[in-house]
């Protein structure tokens, strides 16, 4: 015998969110964002963009292989990549949120102005702000890459993989 409760159950719609960035490399600060959303929502699908205002020094393929690295002790979350409006890959992925970091004041108005923009493309998706943890709240993956170009410490700021990556990649263009 089903119960409404049972049935309410298998009913019930996972709750699936986007988080896009570059993540050039990604930093301590995306994960802190990627762990704290993973709390939040059954998947959570981190989705590398290929920003083409940027010239970025990992390739997506990297980029997605040290997110997974990074993230792979996170069962609900899953790395993907787009070069497609952001709304059409939410909605072609079943999600309804799209979860965006906020640093200062600065990245508030620039997020919000998307969030808008993402709305009135697609009125079903919600925007989730979620302030950056304070102690990486200057963080960014570009000046991550400025420091580690610079052959600077960079431990404090990124992943041990990620780390490692950069001095690679910097070494090998030396």
């Amino acid at each position: 015998m089903t119960t409404n409760n049972d049935t309410q159950q298998s009913c019930k719609k996972e709750r699936i969110a986007v988080y896009p960035g570059s993540f050039d490399p990604v930093t301590n600060g995306h994960l802190d964002i990627i762990q704290r959303s993973a709390k939040q929502f059954d998947r959570l699908i981190v989705a590398v963009l290929n920003n083409t205002s940027k010239t970025p020094l990992f390739t997506i393929e990297e980029r997605k292989q040290l997110l997974a690295e990074v993230t792979q002790d996170i069962p609900n979350v899953e790395i993907d990549s787009f070069r497609d409006l952001l709304v059409r890959f939410v909605r072609g992925k079943d999600a309804d949120v799209i979860i965006r970091g906020i640093r200062s004041v600065t990245d508030f108005e620039y997020e919000l102005q998307m969030a808008s923009t993402n709305h009135q493309l697609d009125g079903e998706i919600d925007t989730m702000f979620m302030m950056t943890n304070p102690k990486y709240s200057y963080l960014s993956s570009s000046i991550v890459k400025e420091i580690a170009k610079f052959n600077g410490e960079v431990r404090e700021l990124v992943p041990p993989a990620v780390e490692a990556r950069l001095k690679a990649k910097y070494s090998a263009g030396s």
